[in-house]
This record gives C-alpha cells, structure tokens and sequence, in this order.
C-alpha cells in the first residue's frame, strides 16, 4: 500500500534505458571530471544518456524540489532487493559500475562525479558492497503473505548482463560471445583498462577482477544481408525470424566459408549496414591485400569470410583495448543462434588462437541470480569461498 501512495516516490516517473534527453548532462559529467576518457578511466564507461548519473543529474537541475525531497536513489535491482528485506538494500558494485558514478577501481563512489550529479549524492545512494555480501533475511511481510521460509537471506540483487556472467559460469581468462541478432561480447578480466568504446564493471562472481562487456549492432541480421547480396545502408536489420534464419545457416553460409581460405587471401570488410555501437560508424569499406579500397562488392563467398573475419577481428582488437589479456588458458565460449555453424565457429577459433565451445543456457541472467544466491550462502557458512568452488563442476561443453 505505501508504494501506491503519492508520498511514497519523490517523481511519480523516471527516464528508461532508452531515454536519451540527458545528452547535456553526459557532456557537463565528461566535462566536470576532466573529459570523457578520464570518465572512462574512472568509471568504466564514458558518460551515456540511459546511465544513472546523467538521469540523476538532470532530475537535480530540473527538479530541484523532487531531488530535494528525495531521501534514497535506487537502481531497480536494488529496489527489488530492499521490497523483499524490508530496508534499503546497498547497491552492488556490479551494477553500480554501470551507472558513471562508480570507482571501479577503488569501489567506492567517485567524489568528482558525485559532485556534478547532484548535491549530497553519496547520502542518498548509500555505500556500495560486493554481490556475495549478505544482507539479512527476507521481510516478515513476505513470510506471513507469501509463505517464505522465516530463515530465507538475502544477498544484492545485480543487472542482467553481470548475473548473465555468473549464468554462463565463466573462469578467469574466458570469453563469451554472444551471436544473435545483435553481438554481444563478455569478458572475465583480472586487469582493466576502460576506454571510450565499450563497458567495464567490477565482477559480479569476484569482486576482485572485472568484467568487460562489448555490444554490437550488427549482427546475425546483417551476416544474412551480406550473405544474400543486400549490403546496404539502413537495411532491415532486425525483422528476419529466428527459425527462418536458423533453416540457411548451415547450407549457404557454411558453403562459402568453407569455399575460402582463412586470411581471405588478404580481402577484408567493414560492414556496418545499421549504426554501429563500437564503434559509433556507419558505413560499408572494403579493401584487398594490399590495402587498397574496393568499391564495388566481392565475390559472394569472399564477401561472407570478409565480414565473418571482419567482425570477429574487430571483437578481438577491442577485447585487448579494454584490458583482455590472451593468455594461453584462454577459452571462447559462442552462444546464440549463429553458434551452431560450425564453419563461423572455426573462424572465431583462428582468429582468437583459442578453442571454441558452445553453450546451450537459456536465460542466463536468472540462473546467474540463482548461482549467485548459492556462492553468497555458501561464502557465509564457509568465511570465505570462491563462486567456482560454490557451484562444484560445471555443465561440459561440446
């Protein structure tokens, strides 16, 4: 009932992760820090419109009441979290590395951040903690409404690309790819070294380490574009069906990789048929082997290994930029709906040096929820224990 109430939320609405009105905020955060690198450095991530610290600073610019009425700033995750404690629950480190407010290497709020975003910031957001930290047992409420078991705890609640991490059970030194209508790379890193393309977090199985995140626009949508001799800009990315895409696959697509050799006898290309995300492009660039532009489009065979190639070098080249460092007990873990090409696979194998499996985990990022949940009530009971030697042995990959 007190959530129905007007007196409850200090704004009866908040911007979405689609929400893009806080481009000036990014700007002056960048700006008041020392620019967007060394925002990047900082926090993770150079400043992005649906992040919490531009929302949070236009709300304490335009809103000036709201923010001054306001006694505590949530992340969903952990609004979640304090519904079933019955309290304000802390934010995780995990989560909150994706807000441009965190310190990811000291893991605490950075103080220049807080100061633009918004006046006695840090009082409202409350001290971060590690997503294994316990937090206590579920609200009476939940016991007597919803049957509970009255000893039922508590650990934070996180976002779901970090619990997707702890879902897919990566080790130090994997690397998850995700093959879908649009790519998305994960990365268990021990060092980091942020940028201004893509993401660092703090771990969400480690708070020691980090986990870095690269997201791709074009995807499986525009592979079956390039395939089928539509490389355009502004092409229909996004509206080919799962099962239709699935049923070619294995025949075109693997014909012509198989057709042609690894290296593309030196013919390569970028194509970005939808506004690229890493990096901000769009555009189509071919060239030979000796590095001279090609206008007009190869082969249909070359033309499929030059994108396959293309792409899979880029998610390499910006892997190393954010600290991924290629150790020899490297794996590359391929998920998605493109994972069950095996010729694509081998591509992605040549080009990271590394074994490829395949992994077949829907919904990840709830499983990773339950997984983290277990290594926190196991870490409590032991003092002290590691989320791989929590969970025991891992599903075996093909």
């Amino acid at each position: 009932n007190a959530l129905n109430s007007d007196s409850c939320s200090a704004m009866p609405l908040c911007g979405s992760s689609v929400d893009s009105s806080t481009k000036a905020q990014c700007k002056g955060l960048e700006a008041a820090v020392g620019g967007a690198a060394a925002l990047a450095a900082t926090t993770g991530s150079r400043a992005y419109p649906r992040f919490t610290g531009p929302q949070i600073a236009k709300i304490a610019q335009s809103e000036q009441e709201a923010y001054a009425n306001c006694d505590r700033i949530c992340l969903v995750s952990s609004f979640l979290c304090s519904l079933l404690l019955g309290a304000y629950a802390p934010i995780d480190y995990s989560d909150g590395s994706g807000m441009n407010l965190l310190d990811i290497h000291s893991r605490t709020w950075s103080a220049e951040a807080l100061e633009y975003c918004g006046d006695d910031l840090r009082a409202r957001l409350s001290m971060p903690v590690a997503s294994h930290h316990p937090l206590g047992k579920v609200s009476e409420y939940f016991v007597q409404r919803y049957s509970f078991s009255p000893s039922c705890q508590l650990f934070p609640c996180t976002g779901d690309n970090p619990s997707s991490l702890a879902g897919l059970r990566l080790r130090p030194g994997d690397v998850a790819v995700s093959l879908g209508s649009s790519d998305t790379v994960f990365l268990w890193m021990s060092k980091a070294r942020p940028g201004q393309r893509g993401h660092v977090f703090v771990n969400p199985v480690d708070p020691a380490a980090y986990m870095g995140m690269l997201c791709y626009r074009n995807g499986s949508r525009t592979r079956e574009l390039v395939r089928d001799n539509h490389v355009e800009l502004n092409a229909d990315v996004e509206t080919r069906s799962a099962q239709e895409a699935a049923a070619r696959w294995q025949t075109e697509f693997t014909d012509c990789l198989l057709s042609t050799p690894p290296g593309n006898g030196g013919n390569l290309g970028v194509y970005f048929l939808a506004e690229e995300i890493v990096p901000l492009a769009h555009c189509v660039k071919r060239v030979d082997v000796l590095g001279a532009a090609v206008e007009g489009p190869f082969d249909k065979a070359t033309e499929v290994r030059a994108l396959v190639e293309g792409q899979f070098l880029a998610k390499r080249i910006h892997a190393r930029s954010l600290g991924y460092e290629f150790g020899e007990e490297r794996r590359v873990l391929a998920t998605g709906g493109a994972s069950v090409n095996k010729a694509m696979l081998q591509v992605l194998a040549n080009v990271f040096n590394a074994p490829v499996y395949t992994l077949d985990v829907s919904e990840s990022a709830c499983l990773g929820a339950a997984y983290r949940a277990m290594h926190g009530f196991k870490r409590k009971q032991a003092g002290s224990l590691s989320f791989a030697d929590a969970l025991g042995n891992p599903p075996s990959l093909n």
